[in-house]
């Protein structure tokens, strides 16, 4: 499996095969109607490399660690983020980590980078446990909750405090889910569209969009006022972006602090709440798996909250959280934009081409994870992790752009885990539907109501 970056040497004229595409629509339908099984598809009849089309933008589909490799490592100067998908929700996110590029993008990673290192992120773990304990005050043996807006709710108010050093509670926390909830779904709406509508057009979809954009920005703009009025210096990362200057001494605006903001708030409590959403299903469908997590908590916690220290030691915890993620992982697929034209796997990629990857699929690939659709945790040895091609489990994307809040997002699953496990069980509610819906991030479509029972 070899990928060649462009050099003076012709490109070869092989094209991968892939899916028929429709006319105009290209294979939009099928990758509308339901995208992992469209994947999954792909992958199965095509191999490796399958040739892909978005309407008017040509696309490819990588599914082997080696492809993933090159264009995360290799050559990854030759790929940018600004596929077709992130046209659509620049207005989300603005200039921000997550979607900038080049030498802006640079200076961002290494001004944002300080807020992730250990020892910073050791001293959030306190305030993740204090939050996780004063949700289960309020949760009582036997009733039913929908656990996943439970959890979004416990990792907003996580990262509101440790990167914003603020509170959202009462009546604007409600409103702060119910707007973000809004612009996921519409997200998943505009990335399905053969083609963009102006955002200043007023259909419902973009009323709806630009409304909830809105609500949200007045919260993060009254975060940044309020903490430029009061001048006063906390350990979060709103602090260290206020203080930051550049080399004619101006510091950031509004505008720039407020796309950092948007991006990590985002990005910083979705992707954990749903690692744990689906983490509280797998382990009431494998009561075992369940058992032995509990063993562990119990033998190495006993009756006190678990600390950052504890992290490490907890090695079963986390084998429940890297085998959750990689059966559901909340980035279920990402992409790049081909800048000039190359070769992968022996097939031409023009320039300008989308390429993606789709964890979701990698995560299943019997070559690499043997009885792939079972969870496991157990597998999760040091010589499985050493075993696995290094791009063959991407929770986290790779390369220079992987995830910045890997390190936060891992301690903070593991402690929130540890935590809940500690006094609760939780089972399913019969008959509720479980069905995996493929937005900007992996979300159970209908919730995840569960009975709640004390330990």
């Amino acid at each position: 499996m070899t990928s060649a970056a462009a050099d003076n040497t012709p490109l070869p004229l092989r094209v991968p095969p892939g899916p028929r595409p429709h006319f105009l629509l290209g294979n939009l339908p099928e990758f509308g109607a339901d995208t992992l099984r469209f994947f999954e598809n792909c992958a199965r009849d095509y191999g490796d490399v399958v040739r892909l089309s978005f309407a008017a933008w040509p696309g490819f589909l990588l599914n082997h660690p080696d492809h993933c490799e090159y264009v995360l490592v290799t050559n990854h100067r030759n790929f940018i983020k600004h596929t077709w998908f992130w046209r659509h929700v620049r207005s989300v996110f603005g200039d921000g980590l997550l979607v900038s590029e080049g030498e802006q993008w640079v200076q961002q990673r290494k001004l944002i980078q300080p807020a992730f290192h250990k020892e910073k992120i050791n001293g959030y773990g306190r305030v993740m446990v204090g939050y996780a304990e004063r949700m289960l005050s309020r949760w009582r043996d036997g009733e039913t909750r929908d656990v996943h807006q439970d959890m979004m709710h416990l990792t907003m108010d996580v990262v509101v405090r440790t990167l914003f050093g603020m509170e959202v509670s009462g009546p604007e926390a409600a409103e702060v889910s119910h707007e973000f909830d809004v612009i996921i779904d519409q997200i998943a709406v505009r990335f399905r569209r053969a083609f963009v509508i102006p955002a200043w057009i007023p259909v419902p979809n973009n009323v709806r969009f630009r409304r909830a954009i809105g609500r949200l920005d007045r919260l993060i703009y009254r975060m940044i006022d309020e903490r430029r009025q009061s001048k006063e210096t906390t350990d979060d990362l709103l602090s260290m972006l206020l203080q930051l200057q550049d080399e004619m001494g101006a510091g950031m605006s509004n505008r720039q602090l407020r796309d950092e903001a948007v991006t990590m708030f985002l990005a910083g409590h979705e992707t954990t709440a749903l690692v744990l959403s689906w983490t509280w299903y797998l382990l009431a469908l494998n009561p075992e798996v369940e058992a032995h997590l509990h063993r562990e908590i119990d033998e190495k916690l006993g009756d006190r909250p678990p600390q950052p220290e504890d992290v490490d030691r907890l090695e079963f915890t986390r084998a429940v959280v890297l085998e959750s993620m990689r059966l559901y992982p909340p980035a279920y697929a990402f992409g790049r934009e081909a800048i000039q034209d190359c070769e992968i796997g022996g097939y031409k990629i023009p320039a300008g081409s989308t390429i993606l990857m789709a964890p979701w699929v990698m995560h299943r690939d019997k070559r690499f994870y043997p009885d792939a659709e079972r969870f496991d945790p157990g597998r999760w040895t040091k010589e499985f992790s050493k075993s696995l091609p290094p791009f063959a489990y991407l929770p986290f994307g790779g390369g220079p752009r992987r995830c910045i809040g890997n390190s936060f997002a891992m301690m903070e699953a593991i402690l929130l885990l540890a935590t809940i496990a500690q006094k609760f069980k939780l089972r399913m509610v019969p008959d509720h539907p479980v069905e995996p819906y493929a937005s900007i991030t992996l979300r159970p479509k209908h919730g995840m109501r569960m009975t709640l029972s004390g330990r």
